[in-house]
């Protein structure tokens, strides 16, 4: 009998670099015809990455033989310094082409990121009405939820048909960001609500739109920061939201892919900030060597000299730990342990006040819950390093000592963890630059003062 072999299951790096060998092959061999054919049937999101795999000018090959619907999708995937080259390499006629065929979101994320007249130039390049929408994107602020906002969207009257509907839908659907969900808007386009297409779907063709509507709907000012729409959506669980002026007339909606792009950023910025780095605005890769100086530099000089206290502290109490040196023994464990607790407290309130679990009004609830378990946190470390430096020194008295300095060094760093978030927070400051090294260093300092005093109070040193 036949023995069956299991097939191996490609990974996607696999997958793309067995995609890439093919391509460079097709490349090499002058076979354009065959590679467009390919380039066909790929899913969207298998071309990106085969372009960022490649070299300059073999993703430009690439590029230029997609199909005429992906180029704009494909161009908005990609990286700012992989859009530069391509843009470098192609002609006048091919780049207007290209804009032209982008979502205005999609080109107003590019225009944020090139030089001021190389924008000014891509303007020029752009019809009248796709130059006037996406001027009108740049003219709200930075990390507004404005910049996000598309114009291309389906919208209903309520007095209309349901089969009608569905033919509006089906005529101007395609070139729009979602049909998931349709907005109903009067005369004077104010909006009135937003219907699932599903909901539509199932409705008798002979019913009005009216029928379907329940006028609860989330909509968001363009004025707003990104991230505030970010936690309605979350919250929501939406698909698309839509973007309303102050009388409440329709101007575009912000879609889940944005949203999507925006929460990877903001993650991408508090995990740098939380290392103490100022946030890159290009990929690693693409960041030059001093450039990466410049972002880690500034704080660790401050780190530097934030360090120097807890130098001057020991410098203080140097006849005590000359008098008892096994005293010195303990600093890196008491303060190792003091920095480790107060940045999981950090980390915890960071992100409760960002997903919204967390108000700046609850402060006394924060400080309640920290402190009860900051006591149960030093309690519990207290005494076991109370027990290990007596099996090691044999003395009751230091013994004490250290487990006490161990509970009131956690105790404080849990506190000092918990509230300065807050009240960066309340200060309108980010309560990412809070970040881990900051906590440890702070906690160094005044763990040490702690830890000497608490020393002298039980042996008299």
């Amino acid at each position: 009998m036949a023995k069956k072999v299991a097939k191996k299951v490609l990974t996607r790096e696999e997958w793309i670099k067995i995609l890439k060998n093919k391509i460079l092959s097709m490349i090499k061999k002058r076979e354009l015809k065959e590679l467009k054919s390919v380039l066909s049937i790929l899913p969207e999101y298998d071309i990106t990455d085969l372009i960022l795999s490649l070299k300059p000018s073999d993703a430009f090959i690439v590029f230029r033989l997609l199909p005429k619907h992906l180029i704009g999708k494909v161009f908005a995937d990609l990286s700012i310094d992989v859009q530069k080259v391509l843009l470098n390499q192609m002609s006048k006629s091919n780049i207007q082409k290209l804009l032209v065929g982008m979502a205005p979101d999609d080109l107003t994320a590019l225009f944020e990121e090139l030089p001021g007249e190389i924008t000014q130039k891509l303007l020029n390049l752009l019809p009248e009405k796709s130059r006037k929408k996406a001027l009108r994107l740049l003219g709200y602020p930075e990390n507004s939820v404005g910049r996000l906002m598309t114009p291309n969207y389906v919208a209903l009257r309520k007095g209309w048909t349901i089969k009608r509907a569905l033919e509006h839908i089906r005529k101007f659907g395609k070139g729009v960001e979602t049909i998931d969900v349709v907005y109903v808007v009067d005369d004077k386009w104010h909006l009135l609500d937003d219907i699932q297409l599903r909901k539509l779907i199932v409705a008798e063709p002979k019913e009005k739109v009216e029928s379907v509507m329940d006028r609860r709907y989330i909509a968001i000012s363009p004025y707003e920061d990104q991230e505030e729409a970010v936690k309605l959506m979350k919250k929501y669980d939406l698909v698309a939201l839509p973007i309303v002026d102050s009388e409440n007339v329709l101007l575009g909606i912000v879609t889940i892919d944005d949203i999507m792009d925006v929460l990877e950023e903001e993650t991408t910025e508090d995990i740098h900030k939380g290392g103490a780095i100022e946030p890159l605005k290009l990929s690693y890769s693409a960041t030059p060597v001093f450039q990466l100086y410049k972002k880690r530099i500034a704080w660790l000089l401050l780190l530097l000299i934030a360090g120097f206290l807890s130098s001057s502290v020991i410098a203080i109490f140097k006849k005590t730990i000359a008098a008892i040196v096994a005293l010195a023994f303990f600093i890196p464990v008491l303060i190792g342990s003091g920095g480790n607790t107060g940045t999981q407290s950090a980390t915890l309130i960071i992100r409760s006040l960002v997903t919204g679990d967390l108000s700046l009004k609850k402060w006394f609830n924060v400080v309640k819950k920290e402190i009860g378990v900051g006591m149960l946190l030093g309690v519990t470390l207290g005494i076991i390093i109370s027990i290990w430096s007596f099996i090691w020194i044999g003395n009751i008295k230091i013994s004490l000592a250290i487990g006490f300095s161990m509970l009131a060094i956690i105790l404080w760093a849990n506190l000092v963890g918990g509230i300065l978030p807050i009240i960066l927070t309340k200060l309108k400051l980010d309560p990412a630059v809070i970040s881990s090294p900051f906590i440890s260093t702070l906690v160094d300092a005044t763990g040490l003062l702690i830890y000497f005093t608490v020393v002298k109070i039980f042996i008299g040193v």
